[in-house]
């Protein structure tokens, strides 16, 4: 099989968005593995935009990261991640800052599960997932909002301490819903505390997931495989 290409290709097929190579990605060939075969990386002709991924601990360092992910405590039960980072589009961070800044003067603090997701991690995800169980996966053959750098896993902290939400993080049971009305009062109230900042800053909550949120304009961003750790992030 041939080496692919540096950028991923919802960038090559696009000239107009040739500037990523220098904005995003440190490194070509010998920094990326081939992608799994028999899937190919999905192109959204809707995403124009050129991606402006941003480091989201440098960007506003008063947010906190629990990178599940680059540890084996996920659902996964091993490491994904190589480094434990979170990075996104910039008009994503700056929302971010502006919810952090709502959860302060109530005496919290934000704390990010995950941000930026390379597509191939996606499709592993997929690939290990039961299938009954899929309805908290993406499928890989349209792509996470995560790979666009357009999606957030967040919860709330008082005083560098996680505080109780109605499920753990990637429960994988009708606890993680926004509908679930059995877990404590406190727990709600908290999860809907969140989730009133989170929307007044542009982002959209999904249904089965109470820490999982998306930028409201993440279609014009495209689906991106690259590493997490090969990102150059501003």
């Amino acid at each position: 099989m041939p080496q692919p290409p540096c950028l991923p290709a919802a960038i090559t097929r696009r000239r107009a968005l040739a500037g990523m190579a220098a904005g995003v990605l440190t490194g070509c060939a010998g920094h990326r593995p081939p992608p799994p075969p028999g899937l190919a990386l999905p192109v959204d002709p809707a995403a124009t935009a050129t991606p402006d991924l941003v480091d989201l601990a440098r960007f506003d360092p008063r947010l906190r990261l629990d990178i599940r992910y680059a540890t084996p405590a996920n659902f996964m039960g091993r490491v994904l991640y190589p480094v434990p980072r979170a990075v996104a589009q910039r008009p994503v961070a700056e929302a971010l800052a502006r919810v952090q800044t709502r959860a302060e003067a109530e005496g919290y603090g934000l704390l990010l599960f995950d941000a930026y997701r390379p597509w191939r991690i996606t499709r592993m995800m997929w690939d290990e997932t039961r299938p009954d169980k899929r309805e908290f996966v993406a499928d890989p053959r349209t792509g996470s909002r995560h790979n666009r750098g357009c999606s957030i896993d967040l919860s709330l902290h008082r005083g560098g301490v996680e505080v109780a939400m109605p499920s753990p993080y990637d429960d994988f049971t009708p606890a993680a819903y926004r509908s679930n009305e059995a877990a404590p009062p406190e727990a709600l109230r908290l999860s809907r505390l969140l989730e009133s900042w989170m929307v007044a800053e542009g982002f959209v909550p999904l249904a089965n997931e109470w820490w999982h949120y998306d930028w409201a304009e993440w279609r014009r961003y495209p689906i991106m495989d690259v590493p997490l750790e090969a990102v150059r992030a501003g």
